[in-house]
């Protein structure tokens, strides 16, 4: 072996543990960030030495290395595993977030249709006792008024959460949209870049990135190109092939509910991801708002039935109490004067018709279909936050195994870094015991 030979050698291996620290130094950067591959750079013994050399014989006369690839540290089938247990979990946040929200909106307190009710069926009980009291008679019709506006409160709370869920999905199907758009351009970069490179690492993982905010969202089927770019489909639809991306929109039903579609055409709505989870809140919302709707219409229809049955002191039928269109929205007070009550009953007694109020209660009165309307909907949260709890133990248990493969291990990468600095210092040694060969050769005459 000549000094050239040792020159080479100790180059070389300069040249390879320089990119080793490069990519340690990387993996320890970017130890938290979201979504990075750990690095590895992969070496391989010198093929110009059997180039240069005639007599060269692999491992046994070395001739230095060589970087082969910078590769990236994952696994396909964990990487498709995390990104649908993230799916799910979106999926699950959005039904629990929005389905709180419903809840919030039917507000079974003291001032929600429940409370308001039985405050009303107190103030006319209390009424019956003593019929001629005004101060009673004002606090019946306030009772009345406020089951009005309790429905008024619950009904404009549902359309908040109609409109929330179609801003929401209007918002996440711009990230989706935006993803896309990224992908077409990671795609066409990844055609042109060499595989084994740093810059092709970075790209495989903004790939990954941006495959991970769209599943979040949409459950999208995802293939891979022979370059390693993403083909993306939805319903039988290919969204995105090359530097080819669809659009997707949301557009908002004449009731409120949601619909989807692929650049204007529509299509199937989403059935998991935050997506999902937000068209199936908004028709759990309207379904909610219909069954309210169904109660105030009843409300009104019940409450005028008895009172009209009735007279006034001065022995006049008794007129509606409140007026209804179709929905809660439109019940109001119609009675604001305390002589126009009608306490008496046909017969005359003075508090017979307030007595006769217990008609309107019983298992198929308003009272009743609140109580299941609040029950089915706390039934719905409870399995909803079950599932969540279920879905973020997954994703947990998904992750955990992918950052296994691909996460950066601290106490690994400083062995690491302590080797290869070693390994470092070994090859400027080398070109140093080169020097003092030659050095040596020339000195003698």
């Amino acid at each position: 072996m000549s000094s050239s030979d040792l020159f080479a050698i100790g180059s070389s291996g300069l040249r390879s543990m320089r990119a080793q620290m490069g990519a340690i130094s990387d993996n320890i950067a970017n130890a938290n960030t979201v979504g990075y591959n750990r690095r590895t750079v992969l070496l391989q013994e010198s093929s110009v030495a059997a180039s240069s050399e005639p007599l060269y014989v692999p491992r046994a006369s070395f001739g230095g290395s060589e970087i082969v690839s910078v590769s990236r540290s994952n696994d396909m089938y964990l990487d498709a595993s995390a990104r649908q247990t993230g799916m799910a979990l979106g999926n699950s946040n959005a039904r629990v977030r929005w389905l709180t929200e419903i809840e919030t909106a039917l507000g079974d307190d003291s001032l929600g249709v429940g409370g308001t009710l039985n405050t009303m069926y107190g103030a006319i009980d209390k009424l019956a006792a003593s019929p001629s009291d005004t101060s009673l008679r004002t606090n019946m019709l306030y009772s009345i008024e406020q089951v009005v506006n309790a429905f008024h409160k619950s009904s404009d709370g549902l359309d908040t959460v109609l409109q929330g869920t179609y801003q929401t999905a209007q918002s996440d199907t711009t990230i989706v949209n935006d993803s896309l758009t990224a992908l077409t351009r990671i795609n066409e970069d990844l055609l042109r870049s060499q595989k084994g490179t740093s810059n092709y690492a970075q790209l495989m993982d903004n790939r990954d990135a941006e495959l991970t905010k769209i599943t979040q969202r949409l459950n999208v089927d995802i293939s891979f190109g022979p370059n390693d770019d993403a083909i993306l489909s939805y319903n039988g639809t290919t969204v995105l092939q090359g530097n080819t991306a669809s659009s997707f929109g949301v557009t908002q039903n004449a009731n409120g509910t949601l619909a989807f579609n692929i650049n204007g055409t529509a299509t199937a709505d989403p059935t998991n991801g935050a997506l999902g989870g937000e068209f199936t809140s908004a028709t759990t919302a309207r379904t909610r708002l219909n069954s309210l709707d169904a109660l105030a219409v009843q409300f009104a229809t019940d409450m005028n039935t008895w009172h009209t049955q009735g007279l006034t002191d001065a022995n006049v039928a008794g007129g509606a109490l409140v007026s209804v269109g179709t929905t809660a929205a439109s019940l109001a007070m119609v009675i604001s004067n305390i002589t126009q009550i009608a306490a008496k009953s046909a017969s005359g007694t003075l508090n017979g018709n307030l007595l006769a109020i217990t008609t309107t209660r019983g298992n198929s009165g308003v009272e009743a279909g609140w109580t299941a309307l609040v029950a089915n909907h706390g039934s719905m949260l409870n399995t909803a936050q079950t599932e969540q709890t279920a879905a973020e133990l997954r994703d947990q248990n998904a992750r955990s195994a992918r950052e296994q493969v691909s996460g950066v291990d601290l106490d690994r990468e400083a062995a690491d870094l302590l080797r290869v600095q070693q390994a470092y210092q070994a090859s400027a040694k080398i070109i140093q015991a080169a020097k003092e060969v030659a050095d040596t050769i020339l000195r003698l005459n």
